[in-house]
């Protein structure tokens, strides 16, 4: 081959790989952010990412950009190993036309996207770019169609994991909403569909981009934020480590840890002294799950969004599981209109890819209030009824203390296909708490007694003597075990052990209509 050849290719590789060139570079740096090149360097094991169409240009001679190059138009594709597992990933080059998106930009994720799926292979998104790039008009446009058809072909196929690392605004921010996590950079990242400009012009409102679109926005606030990341480089480790519980696929199994099988799982007698006596007294339930699983190893998603109920990966025996849980030490654990749309993703999320579900239950109901009500409560609260009728994967419910009314059924109950249910001694197993039943059941006879008071104390205590426990309903088979809480590993490892090869077949159809 002529020597000039193998130069001439190296010298178009070389002008590629510096993207919008040094200056561009060097301004990328100064804001203290990272490049797309140096992104993937971080994300893949080394010298395993390959490349694909790293000569792509576009077409369009509109606005001067005729003859106009821009190196790998925008964005960076290709494949490698994270963690020696196959994964694509595309990350947006903000140094060349600040990563704004065109058609032939658009055609090399729709590309990344169509191997991915042929492949059975997860797909990361490093999102850094000024939106559609606006030269190209409508063509700009149907990229992003392409791109967003594309995540939902892929949506329960393989994971999807958006990184935002710099802006992603306007239709730009629906492709990592239609993504399963989204993880973005504090102070790098920010998402919105209309920019402080804008809504100046049109609601007269003075908000700056940080405010409106940054981490607090959307990781406390709007919910659409999974994890919350401090640097550009944490970002892409929490992609990483969050990879490292999921499967490449919905037909594969989650990654076992072997090194974690070999761990004990026999009693831990401080579970038995965990719970505060008072029944009433709140107390973080994140403390419980921590001695169940592996290491007290916890990966929670939407940590500071509506954390009256926990959801996190954890793994117990190596084996990957999901787990959901109330949290008293918010909001008394109560569901609302937030935790339980938080709630019903995170479980569809792990039917759809093959991992277990443990359920911690302290939910003392829905919660009461005009606002949520107004809000939709019902349909929002249904959500969670729906994803655990709906869930096929092995399903294990704890209940650690208050399981009241419609709020137990969908923090998955016997009836809504729990494969076993163990209760704690302290559960309290009912339609309603004892107050609330009381004066449903002897409103007449409080009212009519010498000393309401002291007859409404003795009917409290009569119905908590009666019904504030676990073995009525363990008599009647909704629960399967009353265990000390101290043998709540072993019980459940076993029981993930037994179900591991579960098998529910399902009417056909098309799918399931989850109360939106």
């Amino acid at each position: 081959m002529a020597k000039s050849k193998i130069e001439d290719l190296r010298e178009r590789k070389r002008r590629l790989y510096l993207g919008g060139g040094q200056e561009r570079i060097a301004k990328q740096h100064a804001a203290g952010k990272r490049t797309a090149r140096e992104r993937l360097a971080q994300l893949y094991d080394p010298d395993t990412f390959t490349e694909t169409h790293p000569f792509m240009q576009h077409r369009c001679v509109n606005f001067g950009m005729q003859g106009k190059e821009l190196p790998g138009e925008g964005v960076v594709t290709g494949y490698g190993l994270v963690d020696g597992r196959p994964v694509y990933a595309a990350s947006q080059d903000f140094t060349v036309a600040g990563g704004a998106v065109g058609e032939a930009t658009a055609r090399k994720i729709a590309d990344l996207q169509d191997d991915a799926m042929k492949t059975g292979d997860p797909i990361v998104f490093i999102n850094d770019s000024g939106g559609a790039r606006i030269q190209e008009g409508v063509d700009s446009l149907a990229g992003y169609g392409d791109i967003f058809y594309r995540n939902i072909k892929a949506s329960g196929v393989v994971p999807q994991i958006s990184v935002i690392s710099g802006p992603c605004a306007g239709g730009a921010a629906y492709s990592p909403a239609l993504t399963d996590f989204i993880i973005q950079v504090r102070h790098e990242g920010q998402m919105y569909i209309t920019g402080p400009s804008v809504i100046k012009q049109v609601t007269g409102e003075d908000v700056t981009a940080e405010q409106l679109g940054g981490v607090e926005s959307h990781s406390h606030y709007s919910g659409v934020v999974h994890f919350v990341a401090e640097s550009g480089g944490q970002g892409l480790d929490i992609a990483k480590r969050l990879l490292s519980f999921l499967p490449s696929n919905n037909t594969d199994e989650p990654p076992f840890m072997e090194y974690l099988h070999e761990d004990a799982v026999g009693a831990d007698e401080s579970l038995n002294d965990l719970l505060p006596e008072n029944p009433r007294a709140a107390y973080d339930m994140h403390e419980v799950i921590r001695r169940v699983v592996d290491r007290g190893d916890l990966m929670e998603v939407q940590e500071h969004y509506a954390s009256n109920l926990v959801c996190a990966f954890a793994r117990l025996e190596g084996h990957t599981i999901g787990v959901v849980a109330n949290n008293p030490a918010h909001k008394a654990g109560v569901l609302d209109i937030d935790s339980s749309c938080k709630g019903a993703r995170f479980i569809r999320f792990c039917n759809a890819f093959n991992i277990p579900l443990l359920t911690f239950v302290d939910v003392p109901g829905f919660m009461p209030g005009v606002q949520q009500e107004y809000g939709g409560i019902i349909r929002h609260g249904a959500k969670m009824l729906f994803a655990y009728g709906a869930s096929t994967v092995p399903k294990i419910t704890v209940v650690v203390r208050k399981a009241y009314g419609g709020a137990y059924l969908a923090m998955c109950g016997r009836s809504m296909g729990a494969d076993r249910v163990a209760a704690w001694p302290t559960a309290e197993i009912a339609v309603m708490g004892a107050e609330g039943a009381v004066n449903v059941l002897y409103r007449k006879e409080i009212g009519e007694a010498a000393d309401p008071a002291a007859m409404r104390r003795a009917k409290i205590q009569e119905y908590t003597e009666n019904f504030s426990n676990p073995y009525v309903a363990a008599a009647r088979g909704l629960v399967d075990d009353v265990i000390e809480p101290a043998d709540t590993r072993a019980y459940v490892a076993l029981s993930l052990e037994v179900l591991r090869s579960k098998r529910e077949i399902r009417p056909a159809k098309k799918h399931g209509l989850i109360p939106l």
